[in-house]
């Protein structure tokens, strides 16, 4: 197993049960609202990792699920996740409530802590009233140690907690996250942490039969071939009709944003049931906001096992589906076998060249002139579109800008013609290229 996070400075991880306030100390140490926090036990389930730098010192802090000892739904999965985590982080931020009072569950999670033989710092949140302090404390000195008391609403306390971790913290630049950020989205039960597990090839994210075990998008930094990439998990994306209140819809704006901060997706897609209208709308999103998109079709050793003419019959299917965008790419893949691993980093490889091309001016303009000469010039009025010249922005995906006497004369259907010629040109099927038309100081 790897660690969970590769960077050059410590690691934090915050140990306690469901709803004790550990997404609330992630959100004011990260200073940001990565992790989610609503008043519903057991809304964390994945591991949150995000950077902090407190007062010149840089550290990793994660949000780990709440442990309980229930045998119902995620409890086990969570549980034994955190506990393999544990082994790779450096300190430990226990945190219990003190609204609950000690309950059996906070002895299981001390004896967690106390067997990493990590440092660990005891703190017990909700402590809202200076005055009830050594009252509600009081109990919580049955583990021997001097518990901190915070109430992390009010920011206190936590002060205190970032000089007992920057005690432990050295002096270091903090590794940047580099590489290809690539984000894995589709429906429930495709098989996106399945995918994730075996790219990164340990258990970071919780795999089960139940829908909906994803919440947060989750990040990871990991190699393959050579090469970095960022890893991004995100939540399902259900319909809108069945997405419930609460979690589900936190989620999907989660996974919007996760898309919109990557430069690649993989949408994931369950080979056994074939693409839905749901994956197109995300293919759709994708577009939209300028994302480059892989079709990963996963199952496919379940689906060339039961369906005759697998490959055949779901291309079928992709073309029907995804009718407005007939250049995605598609790789289909086995999460659970391993297949077609190869292939899916060739595309990914192929995609990435693609986003990055720089295209002379020198060679756009001679095609340029080629191009508006084979179709009518759009018209503005009365009088003809001229263009000028088109170059090529730093944006990616490629942008270019076209430069014209009229420029609100020219159609979208114009551009897309301009953008499928530019694609056909440079081999960039498949990419969503922009082309922007700004007015000329001929015209």
């Amino acid at each position: 197993m790897s660690s969970p996070q590769n960077s050059s400075h410590l690691q934090v991880a915050l140990l306690g049960r469901p709803n004790v306030g550990k997404s609330t100390l992630f959100n004011i140490l990260t200073r940001s609202r990565r992790a989610l926090v609503r008043n519903e036990p057991g809304v964390t389930r994945d591991i949150q990792v995000e950077p902090a730098e407190w007062w010149g010192k840089k550290f990793d802090v994660l949000d780990m699920g709440g442990v309980t000892e229930s045998s119902e739904g995620f409890s086990p999965l969570i549980k034994e996740q955190v506990e393999s985590v544990l082994e790779y982080v450096d300190l430990i931020v226990v945190v219990m409530d003190a609204k609950a009072g000690l309950v059996p569950e906070d002895r299981e999670i001390f004896r967690m802590a106390k067997e990493s033989s990590k440092p660990f710092l005891l703190v017990v949140n909700k402590v809202d009233r200076f005055q009830d302090r050594d009252l509600v404390l009081s109990e919580f000195y049955e583990f021997g140690l001097e518990p901190l008391a915070c109430s992390f609403e009010q920011s206190v306390g936590v002060d205190q907690i970032v000089e007992w971790v920057n005690a432990h913290v050295s002096e270091g630049e903090h590794t940047q996250r580099q590489g290809l950020r690539l984000s894995v989205v589709g429906k429930p039960n495709a098989g996106k942490s399945s995918l994730c597990n075996r790219l990164l090839g340990s258990p970071r994210m919780l795999v089960s039969d139940q829908a909906g075990t994803t919440v947060d998008s989750i990040e990871s930094s990991f190699e393959y071939g050579g090469r970095s990439y960022v890893l991004v998990d995100t939540a399902g994306l259900r319909r809108p009709s069945k997405r419930k209140e609460g979690v589900e819809f936190i989620s999907a704006v989660m996974s919007h944003k996760a898309i919109d901060h990557s430069e690649l997706v993989l949408l994931l897609v369950d080979g056994t049931e074939g693409p839905s209208v749901q994956d197109a709308r995300i293919v759709e999103y994708c577009l939209e906001h300028h994302k480059a998109v892989i079709l990963v079709v996963n199952k496919t050793d379940l689906g060339e096992e039961s369906i005759p003419a697998f490959r055949q019959s779901l291309r079928r299917q992709i073309e029907q589906q995804f009718h407005f965008f007939v250049d995605i790419p598609v790789v289909f893949t086995s999460a659970k076998t391993g297949q077609g691993l190869k292939d899916l980093f060739e595309m990914i490889e192929t995609v990435r060249q693609k986003l990055y091309i720089r295209i002379p001016t020198s060679q756009l303009n001679k095609f340029f002139v080629d191009v508006i000469r084979q179709a009518p010039a759009p018209v503005w009025g009365t009088r003809n579109v001229k263009f000028y010249y088109l170059t090529q922005t730093k944006q990616v995906p490629p942008s270019f800008i076209a430069f014209a006497n009229h420029p609100q004369g020219v159609t979208p259907a114009y551009r897309r013609f301009l953008a499928n010629r530019i694609g056909e040109q440079w081999d960039l099927k498949g990419i969503p290229l922009r082309i922007f038309v700004m007015k000329s100081g001929r015209g």
